[in-house]
């Protein structure tokens, strides 16, 4: 059971904590990190996406951010995107490897699995530079299915375009097209 400390609009703990799938029920704020891993291929930059596992309770079977994960109440955005990169990609980082580009708010009500899920998270966004081998991934199969590298710019126009096999949020993106103009 995973709990998730209860957040205001800015990702400030409030001192209450919910669990999970009580909170994607209710539409609680919590927090969330995600990962961006990124490489440049013939002067165009690109994104290693996961493709969801079939079983997941949102967006089944779609490609979305390299690695993200809930917040557990009490925890810090840098140890959850080390665990979750671990744990869902087989890749052993520390902090210094990732660098924090912002957050934003990733809010919506759909409906998977034929139940509501309501989602109002504070989403931390960290990039990941270091060289990645898509074949030495160690996929963890309750949660990916496949990952793969895709241009910045198709992963773009997918998610403008609401592309149902493409989950990738468009803040997420936004935070990141923006930081790599910068570079």
């Amino acid at each position: 059971m995973e709990i998730l400390d209860i957040v205001d609009k800015e990702g400030r703990p409030t001192g209450q904590t919910i669990e999970r799938s009580e909170a994607h029920r209710i539409g609680a704020w919590h927090r969330c990190a995600s990962v961006w891993i990124i490489r440049q291929k013939a002067g165009k930059w690109q994104v290693l996406l996961q493709k969801r596992s079939a079983n997941k309770d949102s967006y089944p079977g779609c490609f979305d951010t390299s690695s993200a994960g809930h917040i557990d109440a009490g925890d810090e955005p840098l140890e959850t995107i080390i665990r979750e990169l671990e744990e869902e990609l087989g890749i052993k980082s520390q902090a210094t490897d990732f660098t924090f580009i912002g957050t934003f708010h990733n809010c919506y009500d759909e409906v998977f699995h034929q139940a509501e899920f309501k989602n109002r998270e504070v989403s931390f966004v960290h990039v990941y530079s270091k060289p990645v081998d898509e074949a030495k991934l160690v996929l963890q199969k309750e949660e990916v299915s496949a990952a793969s590298w895709f241009d910045l710019d198709e992963v773009w126009e997918k998610a403008q375009a609401k592309d149902p096999d493409f989950c990738t949020p468009v803040g997420g993106l936004k935070l990141l097209r923006e930081y790599l103009q910068k570079l």
